[in-house]
C-alpha cells in the first residue's frame, strides 16, 4: 500500500483527520494536553508541532501506523515506523506465532491478510473452501476480495452473496477512508465492478430458522451450506507498518451443523506431516 504525502504540509492534513474523527479543536486538544489556540495554529500552518506533538496528536486521532509516518515526513520529520518485510529474521516470532494459531484452530478456516487483503497465510480449513476455484484466482498473491467477489470465484457458491457483497464493499470503503491507498481503491473499483453471477439479481433466500447472532457467510460446498461468521483480529499497539495491517480472520461455524460437518472431514483427513 501506498500513501501520498501532501505538499501543503501537516496542519490540513491533522485537520483533515480531526474532522474526519468529528472532534472539535478544544476536544482534540483536552485529549492531547494541549490548547485550542496550539491546534489551530498547528492546522493553519502558523506553527511548526514538535516531533512529539505530531505523534501525539496522531495517536489521539487514532492515526493508522502509515499515515503517522506521513504526517511526520509532511511536518519534515523523518519516519517513525519501520516496514519490515514480514519474512525478514526479526519477525520470525511473529510468523511462528501466527502459524500456530492458525494450526490450532484448524478444522475451521483462518487465514491472515495485509492492508491489501492479500493472503500471508492460511490453514487447511481454508484449502476447503478454495477447492476447485480455477488457477488464475488460485496464483499468488492470493487477494481476498478477488476470490470472494470473482464471478469465477466464490461468488457463486455464496447463498447470500448480495448481503455478502454489501458487507465486503462496505468494509474496503471504511478501509480506504483510513488507509487513502491508492492501490486500495483501484482494487475496490476492480471487485465492486465484477457482474454478479447468474440468479444472484434476484430476492435473497428465505431466512432460515437458527437464529444468527451475525451476518453470516452462507457458502455451498460439495452439496451442503456451511455457515459461518467472521472474526477479525489486529495486533495491538503496533510498533511496526507491516504488523500493523495484517489481520487474522477467523471463519466461526454459525450453526451446529457446520461445526460437526467441519469435524468430521477433519477426522478423515491424513495427519499434517
Amino acid at each position: 500500500m501506498t500513501t501520498v504525502v501532501s505538499d501543503t504540509g501537516v496542519g490540513p492534513l491533522l485537520r483533515g483527520w480531526r474532522e474526519w474523527r468529528r472532534l472539535s479543536q478544544l476536544e482534540l486538544a483536552l485529549r492531547a494536553g494541549s490548547s485550542a489556540r496550539h491546534v489551530s495554529f498547528v492546522e493553519t500552518g502558523r506553527s511548526r508541532p514538535s516531533e512529539e506533538m505530531v505523534l501525539r496528536l496522531a495517536e489521539h486521532l487514532e492515526v493508522p501506523v502509515r499515515e503517522r509516518n506521513a504526517l511526520l515526513l509532511a511536518a519534515g520529520y523523518a519516519p517513525r515506523y519501520a516496514e519490515t518485510p514480514l519474512d525478514a529474521p526479526r519477525l520470525e516470532a511473529l510468523r511462528e506465532g501466527v502459524e500456530r494459531l492458525l494450526r490450532g484452530y484448524e478444522p475451521y478456516p483462518a487465514l491472515v491478510v495485509d492492508g491489501s487483503y492479500t493472503v500471508v497465510a492460511a490453514n487447511r480449513g481454508i484449502g476447503l473452501l478454495l477447492d476447485g476455484l480455477p488457477e488464475h484466482l488460485l496464483t499468488p498473491p492470493l487477494n481476498t476480495m478477488r476470490i470472494a467477489l470473482h464471478p469465477e470465484g466464490l461468488a457463486p457458491r455464496i447463498r447470500n452473496l448480495r448481503e455478502w457483497r454489501g458487507h465486503l464493499l462496505a468494509q474496503m470503503r471504511r478501509q480506504i477512508a483510513l488507509a487513502r491507498s491508492e492501490s486500495l481503491r483501484e482494487l475496490y473499483e476492480e471487485v465492486a465492478a465484477y457482474p454478479l453471477p447468474a440468479g444472484a439479481e434476484g430476492e435473497p433466500e428465505e431466512a432460515e430458522p437458527y437464529p444468527y447472532f451475525a451476518l453470516p457467510l452462507r457458502i455451498e460446498h460439495d452439496g451442503r451450506v456451511l455457515s459461518f461468521v467472521s472474526s477479525i483480529s489486529t495486533f495491538n499497539t503496533p510498533l511496526d507498518v507491516t504488523v500493523a495491517e495484517l489481520a487474522i480472520e477467523t471463519l466461526i461455524p454459525a450453526d451446529p451443523e457446520t461445526a460437526a460437518y467441519l469435524r468430521s472431514l477433519a477426522e478423515e483427513a491424513p495427519p499434517r506431516a
